[in-house]
């Protein structure tokens, strides 16, 4: 009888029981591999090209700092196509 509860205790894990820096874990180097793969997907963060498009889109109105971020934008633009760089 215990040792039927015994196997049940150890067929599922704890949440965080792996350490995935740990190299004497039990893991598959195939495990680890695709760990890998998935976060450096997450690490893409979303790049904001308008920083005015945020506050829009949720129906607000942009910040100050927004606002001014859009105008140095706009020069920062405007100076490089001036220079023949865009």
């Amino acid at each position: 009888m215990s040792g039927s509860s015994e196997t049940a205790r150890f067929d599922t894990s704890v949440p965080h029981s792996h350490d995935r820096l740990d190299r004497k874990d039990q893991r598959t180097h195939a495990n680890t591999v695709a760990e890998a793969a998935q976060k450096q997907g997450d690490a893409n963060p979303k790049t904001v090209t308008d920083p005015l498009e945020p506050a829009r889109s949720q129906g607000h109105e942009p910040s100050r700092g927004a606002q001014i971020d859009k105008q140095l934008q706009d020069e920062e633009e405007e100076e490089l196509r001036n220079k023949g760089k865009i």
